[in-house]
């Protein structure tokens, strides 16, 4: 008869615990590398979503000025969340004795309506949008210009009233000057035509480069 042997208890299932802490030692590494990555990325696509933000009020200040056969103006104020420009389109119907201008007419504003003469409808208020979801000041810098100039007025066919003392036909979006380079965004800016016409450029594109903003 031969002699019994012991039998061998099988593994249990599981982590032993120096697996476990190699585990938590790498998935440690993949936070610390990927988190502020993450952040970078969202960051940058928020700042490049910018430069549409604002070319929509652009875009917006014009088609109403059209649509509504009325002046129509683009102003922008600073946001106390972000840091950033919020922005306003107002509306004015001027008449031969009060013409619509950054110094008199009488303009629309949010809770205000305006509307033209002999017009019996509700009136038209002014459209805002909030820059409380753009990026802070520290991570991105946006200037109007090119005087620094915060506002542009458009006339009723919707070009840019040249009459008017302030004129913003550019507004610049550049990486702040501490947000380092792996925030993953290019300069841009929000270029607009005499005509009243928005696009979006590159002022540090190569010569050449159809990207590139107009000098």
């Amino acid at each position: 008869m031969r002699p019994m042997r012991p039998r061998l208890r099988p593994r249990a299932a599981g982590f032993t615990l120096l697996e476990a802490m190699v585990a938590l030692a790498i998935f440690g590494i993949l936070l610390a590398v990927g988190i502020p990555r993450m952040s970078d990325w969202l960051a940058a696509t928020k700042a490049n979503a910018a430069a549409g933000f604002y070319a929509e009020g652009f875009t917006l200040a014009r088609a109403q000025a059209l649509a509504n056969n009325s002046a129509s103006r683009l102003v922008l104020s600073r946001n106390d969340v972000s840091g950033q420009y919020d922005w306003r389109v107002d509306l004015c119907f001027p008449s031969q004795d009060t013409p619509c201008s950054d110094a008199s007419g009488s303009w629309s504003d949010a809770n205000s309506a305006v509307k033209a003469p002999l017009d019996t409808g509700a009136g038209f208020k002014s459209v805002v949008r909030s820059a409380d979801a753009l990026p802070g000041t520290n991570r991105l810098a946006v200037t109007p210009g090119p005087d620094g100039d915060t506002a542009v007025y458009f006339t009723p066919l919707g070009w840019v009233d040249t009459r008017a003392s302030t004129r913003m036909m550019r507004i610049d979006l550049t990486p702040a000057s501490n947000a380092g380079s792996s925030n993953g965004f290019r300069a841009t800016s929000v270029v607009l035509t005499l005509a009243g016409v928005a696009a979006r450029c590159e002022p540090n594109a190569v010569p050449n480069d159809s990207r590139r903003c107009p000098e």
